[in-house]
């Protein structure tokens, strides 16, 4: 046998191990059929039993910044009638047990699926999924963070129809980007990692124009829709885990997204935006 042909065949090998690999990791992805179904789906904004705030929050976005499809909103009784049914998409809180945090912390998703023949959650065609919170959290943090998820839904769904491949190496990571430096960045000072939590540590490692503000700042700051702004979403464990995943988003007030990224808690490297994530965004 030739070096080349032994070369090809470890290559191949290679190559179906990193397939196997990113299918193990990742769930699939709809087909464009099931893109299809959902541009003529009717979706459903599914409540969720006892969350006041979040349905506040989602019902008020929908009504504003829904455009892909009809839309209604149900309780869960009536999702488990519908979730069969393929005419219907839907909005959906989830924690998706696939995704376990490493820390035994449990991570609440906003999740836009197809209704699935099998009626069961994993197995539902899934167009996105975005962190929203801890299982369990009963604050209402996030608020801020709801109008441009709804929107960046809508935006994902539709580059799926063309990138659908990328998207499936990267994640939401496909997202990524850098030089913000025309950009005014929000950073919500509540959800900064300690060695960058004011602006002259940030000035090291990020040298671009940044606001520091607490949530409801960040809230009122956003109202406007501001232009040439982004904003920085974060979802971690509660404070006494001593475990769990942090995640970190970057968004504009039009619900594209610059950059997503999540890691492990640990204690050399705490919760909370970092400076790795500057630099990765500079």
């Amino acid at each position: 046998m030739s070096i080349g042909t032994v070369l090809k065949k470890q290559i191949l090998v290679f190559s179906l191990g990193l397939f196997c690999l990113i299918v193990t990791a990742n769930p699939p992805l709809p087909t464009k059929q099931q893109i299809g179904m959902f541009k003529n789906s009717r979706t459903c904004v599914v409540f969720e039993n006892g969350i006041s705030f979040y349905n506040s929050y989602i019902r008020d976005a929908v009504q504003k910044y829904w455009k892909s499809t009809s839309y209604e909103f149900i309780d869960q009784n009536e999702f488990e009638k519908r979730r069969t049914d393929t005419k219907y998409s839907f909005i959906v809180l989830m924690d998706e047990s696939y995704n376990k945090d490493p820390g035994g912390v449990a991570y609440n998703y906003i999740n836009l699926v197809l209704g699935d023949a099998s009626g069961v959650l994993k197995k539902m065609p899934e167009f996105c999924s975005i962190p929203l919170s801890y299982a369990g959290d009963t604050g209402a943090d996030y608020e801020y963070a709801i109008p441009a998820i709804v929107k960046f839904l809508q935006i994902h769904v539709k580059n799926l129809e063309n990138d659908r491949f990328p998207i499936f190496l990267n994640g939401l990571k496909y997202y990524n980007k850098t030089g913000f430096k025309d950009k005014v960045l929000l950073l919500n000072k509540e959800k900064l990692a300690s060695n960058v939590d004011s602006p002259e540590e940030i000035n090291l490692v990020y040298p671009y124009y940044v606001k520091l503000l607490t949530t409801d700042e960040m809230k009122n700051e956003l109202i406007n829709c501001p232009p040439n702004t982004l904003f920085h979403f974060h979802v971690g464990p509660p404070h006494d885990a001593g475990a769990g995943k942090c995640f970190e988003m970057i968004f504009d007030s039009e619900g594209n997204l610059f950059y997503y990224n999540n890691r492990k808690i640990t204690n050399d490297n705490g919760d909370g935006f970092n400076r790795n994530d500057f630099k990765k965004i500079r």
